[in-house]
């Protein structure tokens, strides 16, 4: 049984709940991604930080991005898996709910990321392929 540490990246890098967008789009392109997760005080998970959300919730709608904190895109309560879980729930969660990079919890700390990219590293091209249609999917009507 595979389960979700199994694929996650370990360690991911927060932004915290106060840091500016501004800082927060420095960090993701030093680091190469497009998503960081949005951690408090406490180093507890209050949601996740998209280059999307920079430019189309903050950019778009006039914010000053060296003024804004990140906190104040982070939306709902964020969708995770338990680090312990199968892997076929994080795959379910990551469909249902059509993201493309699901945090990994253990013991109410984040311990990993699981994106797009891991689940095509680690698992069968057909699951794979049926993940990314599912997460890419738009909604008619």
């Amino acid at each position: 049984m595979t389960l979700a540490r199994d694929i996650m990246t370990s360690a991911p890098r927060c932004i915290g709940e106060n840091d500016s967008l501004s800082i927060a789009a420095a960090v993701m392109s030093k680091l190469d991604v497009g998503a960081l997760p949005i951690c408090g005080e406490d180093r507890k998970l209050m949601g996740m930080l998209t280059d999307r959300d920079i430019v189309v919730g903050a950019v778009a709608e006039g914010l000053d991005t060296e003024s804004t904190p990140a906190r104040a895109l982070a939306q709902g309560s964020p969708v995770t898996v338990e680090a312990s879980d199968d892997i076929q729930v994080a795959l379910q969660k990551m469909q249902e709910h059509q993201i493309r990079r699901l945090p990994v919890m253990d013991d109410h700390l984040l311990v990993g990321i699981i994106s797009q990219a891991d689940v095509a590293r680690s698992l069968a091209p057909e699951t794979t392929g049926v993940t990314v249609e599912s997460i890419s999917r738009q909604e008619t009507g």
